[in-house]
Parts: structure tokens; sequence; C-alpha cells
């Protein structure tokens, strides 16, 4: 990233072309008027888990490393999905899955997701427009990725934006076509006194199910077809999962103490700062999300049991609505001194809905009505510019989740230092959660289980360097579990009695030689259970890549240019097996998976304001000792796609 800085600077020295400035929290765009430079900021912003205040979001406009164009490599390192890209993965890193159990339907898939938990916003004084398109592939078992963003201010305060992703990849083998189309408008108005945010989330994922490879054997690096390779849901059974979801955020905030009016709206009424402020917030959240599973032949064999009948339609669905009133206030002690502090009540509404079958060839859909009420609170304190603290919280006081908790805190000291700031954070997190309702209820043509499970109980440790200057960045986590909740070897919810504990170290480092980059992102993890919770000793994405800059004299042009290799790599460990007609992933202890390294090739290019990346994807298929040739695996029997070649192009506009 700082590469790109350097980069971008040095061209700002040398004419007066637009370019671009890329950091780690804003997008600085710098024009010349009458010979003049001038600076423009843009924004790019969520909210905090709260929604009480702003965060910063990365432009995705940064070259380096422009290859790695996976949307959930962005999030965690490296991901275990079922053998082609948009259908449902999971972090190998333990600390990086979602847990949350109001997003039981769509955790393997919500980094493909607009959702409220997850909004962008954006400041943008030019209108703002990014396309991204990417292909890899022959046209009969293409990847096609598609990203328009835009996003412009009607004036300094009020802005709207939206963004549309398609993920459309037929894949290589037999049943693996993806239809991901998701798309969110959001809108922003930030007053002195008033702020409002609004976003509306339409995710529609469509992925085929062919219940993985029938035999591992089929896979001979000289068998090319892959289409003839036997899966074992097959054509006949038109095997399928459909997620719906819509969603609505409003956040509206009024400052009604300690600020100064808006200047458009009323005059001032008094230019001194004020010791107090305090602001009213009103959080509005709607979430409705359907899953169907649908199986044309469920009699192939695949399934042990058939509760209803053929052809196989499940159908289940989770509404949930929530109000939440909060206060906060702020107090400047001194210029250096600053506690923060806020409290309110959310009100939560939840509509479950599902097939219960009664017997064979019958079935009923029943529904079911959850509701409580959440006190919320958080505090924080500012001791100069370098030290922070907060300390957030939920209770859970009645009903459906009446007991359970959650209580957040982090510290963070900066330290200043010659090449730039530090950070180094301390994290803690204690929580109980009643388990996601379908760990309970469930009912189809293949499952149905009626549970009472206990609450989960965990408490988190953890610490954080961050060093932007170095390129360094590490990462400790720990954490004790009660009664951990996941899915056992026969696919079915499972509950564990005794403390489980987790321990994940992770680092990451740019090591840099003149023009030649060492990138390794490197996690060590473990716990004390592997029958349980089976990880990865190690997990390695490391790239290496040479830089270079060409000028082009009679045109005054230059290329920016990276080439290198991109390696995936992690330890032998079982990992999870997969089961279509829950879209769940489960424990499984027959098949290792691992030590076998994805190697990807790629060239990287930029001119202006135009990416490209050239990617050679898994290009060490084939050629691997012939004991771990077929290990090409990152889940059981559903093997990555073999060589291929991929192509990508961003263009992004503004004025």
């Amino acid at each position: 990233m700082l590469q790109d800085i350097e980069l971008l600077q040095t061209e700002l020295h040398e004419d007066n072309d637009e370019i671009e400035i890329e950091h780690e929290h804003d997008f600085n765009l710098i024009e010349p008027v009458d010979s003049v430079h001038r600076e423009i900021i843009m924004e790019q912003f969520t909210l905090s888990r709260d929604f009480s205040a702003e965060e910063p979001i990365v432009f995705d406009t940064l070259f380096s490393l422009f290859n790695r164009y996976r949307i959930i490599d962005s999030y965690s390192p490296v991901n275990a999905y079922i053998g082609n890209y948009g259908l449902p993965y999971y972090p190998v890193n333990f600390f990086d899955r979602i847990s949350d159990p109001d997003k039981f339907l769509y955790s393997g898939l919500y980094h493909f997701m607009h959702t409220s938990d997850n909004p962008t916003f954006m400041n943008v004084p030019s209108p703002f427009t990014e396309i991204k398109w990417v292909i890899g592939g022959k046209r009969e078992n293409a990847e096609q990725i598609f990203r328009v963003k835009h996003s412009q201010n009607i004036n300094s305060k009020l802005n709207f934006g939206l963004i549309y992703d398609v993920i459309f990849n037929i894949g290589q083998y037999t049943q693996q076509r993806v239809e991901n189309k998701t798309f969110t408008f959001f809108s922003s108005y930030r007053g002195n006194r008033y702020k409002f945010y609004f976003s509306t989330g339409i995710n529609n994922l469509f992925g085929q199910e062919n219940g993985g490879i029938a035999d591992k054997n089929d896979l001979d690096i000289n068998n090319t077809d892959l289409k003839n390779i036997r899966v074992n849901l097959e054509r006949s059974n038109n095997a399928g999962n459909t997620l719906k979801n819509r969603n609505f955020l409003v956040v509206q905030r009024f400052t009604f103490l300690g600020i100064q009016p808006d200047k458009d709206i009323l005059p001032v009424v008094n230019t001194k700062s004020q010791p107090v402020s305090g602001t009213f917030s009103h959080i509005f959240q709607v979430d409705n999300s359907k899953k169907t599973y649908s199986d044309a032949q469920p009699r192939s064999g695949f399934y042990d049991s058939i509760f209803i009948g053929s052809p196989t339609f499940d159908s289940l669905s989770a509404k949930s609505l929530k109000n939440t009133l909060r206060l906060d206030f702020t107090i400047d002690v001194t210029k250096s001194l600053r506690y923060v502090a806020g409290f309110g009540l959310r009100n939560e509404n939840f509509w479950f809905s599902q097939i219960i079958p009664e017997e064979i060839n019958i079935a009923d859909t029943a529904s079911w009505f959850r509701g409580n009420n959440v006190l919320i609170g958080s505090f924080s304190n500012n001791i100069g510019k370098k030290i922070n603290w907060t300390v957030d919280g939920e209770m859970f006081i009645d009903r459906y989740r009446k007991g359970d908790y959650i209580l957040n805190g982090v510290a963070t000291k900066s330290f200043d230092f010659s090449k730039g700031k530090m950070d180094l954070s301390f994290t803690g997190k204690i929580s109980n959660k009643t388990p996601a309702f379908w760990y309970n209820q469930w009912g189809g043509n293949n499952f149905k289980w009626n549970n009472d499970f206990n609450k989960e109980l965990r408490t988190e440790f953890g610490s954080k360097v961050a060093y932007p200057a170095r390129n360094f960045d590490f990462r400790f986590n720990f954490a004790i579990i009660d009664n951990y909740l996941d899915f056992d070897t026969l696919a079915l919810p499972s509950q564990y009695g005794s403390k489980l504990t987790v321990m994940s170290a992770a680092v990451r480092k740019d090591f840099n030689f003149w023009k030649i980059h060492l990138v390794p992102d490197i996690n060590i993890q473990k716990s004390n259970n592997t029958e349980i919770l089976d990880l990865p000793l190690a997990t390695i994405r490391t790239t290496a890549y040479f830089d270079h800059m060409f000028y082009f004299k009679n045109t005054n042009g230059k290329l920016y240019t990276q080439f290198g290799i991109d390696v995936v790599y992690h330890t032998l460990y079982h990992a999870y097996s997969y089961m279509p007609a829950t879209g769940r992933f489960f424990r499984q202890s027959s098949t290792e998976i691992g030590n076998y390294p994805f190697v990807n090739v790629f060239l990287n290019l930029k001119v202006q304001r135009t990416r490209f990346f050239f990617l050679f994807d898994h290009a060490n298929y084939g050629i691997m000792n012939s004991n771990i040739m077929y290990n090409y695996e990152m889940v059981p029997s559903y093997p990555w796609n073999i060589r291929r070649f991929t192509f990508g192009i961003a263009w992004t506009f503004y004025n």
C-alpha cells in the first residue's frame, strides 16, 4: 500500500495530471485549478457496530495485489469453499468466522451480500464511478464477476450511491453453476445537528449442488473433460440452494446539545465550543431472508432419510425487525481529555417459518414469533491523542433471549516513530448467547430435529499491532468456549458440554528490497480438542513479486507493473464437509485436507486510472508429486479448479 502512495506522489511532482493518492483511511484527488493545486478528500465509510459513529473503509482502488479479486479474501486471507467461487465458504482462521445467531441462514455467504450490518456510505465532491469485470476459464465453464459502484453528492451534506455485484460462475465440474446478484442503494445526510443514513440491500444468490465428486480416483490428470467426472447429485437431481434476502436500515441522529446549527438552516447562535454535547439516535432495521433447497430425485441414494417424499422443495424463512433508541454524550474536560458515554434500548422481533414433516408424503408449514428487549450501553475515554479505551455491552432482559449478554472492551496506545505511527491494542469480549433458532428447530425432506440447546458462553482475549509505515500487522486471539455449537459427523446440530479453547496468532509483513517484494501472511492456530474443532496448525498465503514503472517519453505516459506468484498453503487437518440440504459445513474424521500449495502466477498493470491483471490460477496443477497431486481440495470431495487463465480490468471515473 505504501508503494502505491510513493509512486503516485512521484507523479504529483512531475505533471499536473489528475492522480490518486491512496492510504489507509481516505482517498485524495489532487487537481490543478488555475495552476494551483487544491485538495479534495473523498470518503468511504460504514457505521460502527452500534451505529453510533462512522468508521472509514479503505477504497478498493489499490494497485498492489490487484490480482486478489475474490471479495472474501479481503476479509480473511484463506477461505475454504466448495470448488467454485460464489458457493458457500468458511474462513480457515477460526476467529474470522461468522458466529452471530441472526446470520445463521447466510453465514456461509455473508461477504457476498449487502446487509444492514455492513452498509457502505460515501462522500464525493465529484461524481465517482468504478466498474470491474473479471472473466476466467473457457466459455463453457467461465467465471465472470462484474461490479459497478457509483456515488455523487447533491450538495456538501447529501450523498447517494449504489453498488451492483454479479457473480456468474458455471464451474468446471457438473452442477456447480453460481448466479449471485446483489444490489445496495445508500444515502447519507451529514449536517451539524442532524445526520441521516439510509441503506437497502437486495440479495439473490443461487448455487447448484452436486454433493461432491463421487470417486476421487476419477481426478486423473489426463482427464480434462471435467464435466464427465461423476458427482453425487447428478444433472437429473437438478439440486440447488436459493437464498433471497431483503434488508433495510435507517439511522437518524440529532445533536440537541453543544453543537452549532447548520449555517444554511439557522444563524449561528454561539461561536464558542461547548464542553458537553448530546445526541439522540433512532436506528431502524428490517431483515427478511428466505432459503429454499430443491432436489428432483431425493431417492437417488445421496440421502439416508426421506421424510416427505419426492421431489424435495424445502423452504424456511426468517424475518426480523429491530428498533433502537439511544442517547450519547461527549464531555471534553480539556483539549486532550474526553469522555463519551451512551445508553439506550433496543426492541427486537423475529418471525420464523418452515416445513414440518409429519409423516410420509405429509408436511405442514409452521410459524413462530419471538421477541425481546435489550439494554445497550457504551463508555469510552480519550487521554490525549495516543491513548483510548472503550467498553460497550448489551443485556437481553426478557423473553426470547432473556439472560443473554455481550460485553466488549478495547484499549489502544499509539506510538510515534521516525517511520510513522504504530498502534498497539488489547481486546476482550465475553458473550452468553441463545443458539440460533435453526439449531433447535429444523424441518425438511432429508433432515429434521427439535433440540433444546444451552446458551453458548464465549470469553475472548486478543491483541493487535498495526504499523502501516512498515507494512506490518500482528494479531493474537484466545478464546474459551462453553457449550460450543456446530454440526457433528452426521451433519446434525451438536453441542460440546466441556470447555473448548482456541488460540490463533497471525502476522503479515511486506519485506522489500529494491523492487522485489515478499509478503507473507501466516496464521498459527490450535484448539484443545481436535475431535470437536480441528484446525490446520499453519495457514500461509505468501506473495512474491517484482514491480517496476515504465516511462514513455514520447507520450509522457507511465505504466506500473507487478509480476509475481501468489501461494496458498495449509498443513493437514480434518476440514469440514458440506451438506447441500442444510447448506451447512459439518465435522468429518475420515479425510485430511492440506499439504498442497495452490500457486497462482500474475501480472498486474496500471495505466492512469485503469488497472488490469492477468492470472494463471492453480498454475502448478498436474506438476506436483503424484502422492499429493490430487489433493487440491479445501473441502473434502470438492476439488478446486484445475489450471486456467483469468483476466480482470477495473476503470475508475471521477471529475
